[in-house]
């Protein structure tokens, strides 16, 4: 995390991860004159991406891959832990795996017998992940043609333009609404007769319910598209072929679920449209877990940006990372946010922060347009219909 991507002359010129004596990750302190209340504000509260922006570091040049940044708040009522972390290094799982190896060791909590209490270490070996499909060829092909040249750069640029109108809110999907989406869900399926009802995890329900309401609250350009896509990955660790990759492995081992279903059904209201998300979101999961599945991913780049090009809405986090779990040693945190989401278009989830095995979704759109009010309104009446069934 320490080191830098760079093409090496050898190595059949494939982009490596390098370490060299002296480097080191840039980690800058700062103060901010921002009010800390806003900023953990409660649910649904929007919060101006232009105000978050400063509490996240840039990548320096070089195409490091970490940076950390600690920012002391108005009053010194609080502090900001910011992180980015680029992808070709790890994912998700990987990268809150880093953070919560730093968070114990900061923390320096012992067990019963004066032992640091430090998660397993990382896994960190390539040669983990067969590639006898020539993936790797193939995924960089579909990369703009700098990247294959040795002296690329990451794009620079800030999470979000100051002066753009964007907001990001929050939204806490309780345990008991997940719930009775999941029986929502089920009734529904009995009263079409099916057989075997979708699956409906936790988190298949959030993608479902959130999806529904992303469309609905955009009304007719909703409508007027021939098909919806949803976007979100599946960890493959325990699933590769000939043998599993271990759970702490830092790297990718993801591929994308890609669910589709006609845009009018998505966002039709009440139980219409969160059984046709939901029934659809199940059915590409189901899609890249089965047997035969990694027999596909030679065409996962073409499939992602053809839903791209028709307008998708995508994920990033997920609650099993429990970025709530993060202490530091001077408590959990107030509020966990995904500020590149205000660049992806993606939404954000995460474990709940206030417990109970609920599930926190993070989205960025618009104010002046009224595309955040819209959502909000949305959210409000799926949930209120959903409590009165």
């Amino acid at each position: 995390m320490a080191g830098h991507v760079r093409m090496p002359a050898t190595n059949n010129r494939r982009h490596e991860l390098c370490y060299r004596p002296g480097d080191a990750v840039p980690f800058t302190t700062a103060e901010y004159n921002v009010d800390i209340d806003h900023l953990i504000a409660d649910d649904s509260v929007p919060v101006q991406v232009a105000q978050l922006a400063p509490l996240a570091p840039h990548l320096p040049k070089g195409r490091a891959v970490l940076a950390v940044q600690a920012t002391l708040l108005l009053g010194r009522r609080g502090l900001a832990v910011g992180v980015t972390v680029h992808h070709t290094t790890c994912d998700g799982a990987g990268s809150t795996h880093f953070l919560h190896t730093w968070a114990a060791a900061a923390a320096a909590r012992a067990d019963e017998h004066g032992h640091l209490v430090i998660p397993p270490p990382p896994v960190i070996d390539r040669e983990l992940i067969p590639d006898p499909r020539g993936l790797y060829d193939v995924y960089l092909r579909s990369m703009p043609p700098m990247v294959s040249q040795d002296d690329f750069e990451f794009v620079l640029g800030k999470p979000q333009d100051p002066g753009e109108d964007k907001a990001l809110a929050t939204f806490t999907l309780s345990q008991q609404l997940l719930q009775s989406i999941k029986s929502a869900v089920a009734h529904e399926a009995a009263r079409r007769g099916m057989v075997t009802p979708p699956r409906c995890s936790s988190i298949l329900a959030t993608y479902g319910f959130i999806w529904s309401c992303y469309c609905r609250a955009r009304g007719a350009a909703a409508a007027a598209a021939e098909r919806s896509y949803f976007l979100f990955s599946v960890d493959q660790r325990s699933r590769l072929k000939p043998a599993a990759v271990p759970e702490k492995y830092l790297g990718n081992c993801c591929c994308p679920a890609i669910a589709r279903a006609r845009a009018d059904e998505v966002s039709a209201g009440g139980i219409a449209g969160l059984f046709a998300a939901c029934a659809a979101v199940a059915a590409a999961l189901e899609e890249e877990v089965r047997e035969g599945a990694q027999e596909r991913w030679d065409t996962c780049v073409a499939r992602v940006k053809e839903a791209a090009a028709k307008g998708m809405l995508s994920v990033a986090g997920s609650p099993r990372f429990r970025v709530y779990d993060l202490d530091f040693g001077f408590g959990r945190p107030e509020k966990v946010d995904m500020v590149s989401v205000a660049k992806t278009g993606a939404i954000s989830v995460a474990d709940a922060r206030v417990g109970g095995g609920g599930v926190e979704v993070g989205i960025s759109l618009p104010v002046a347009s009224g595309d955040m009010d819209r959502f909000r309104q949305s959210v409000a009446d799926g949930m209120e219909w959903l409590r009165l069934l």
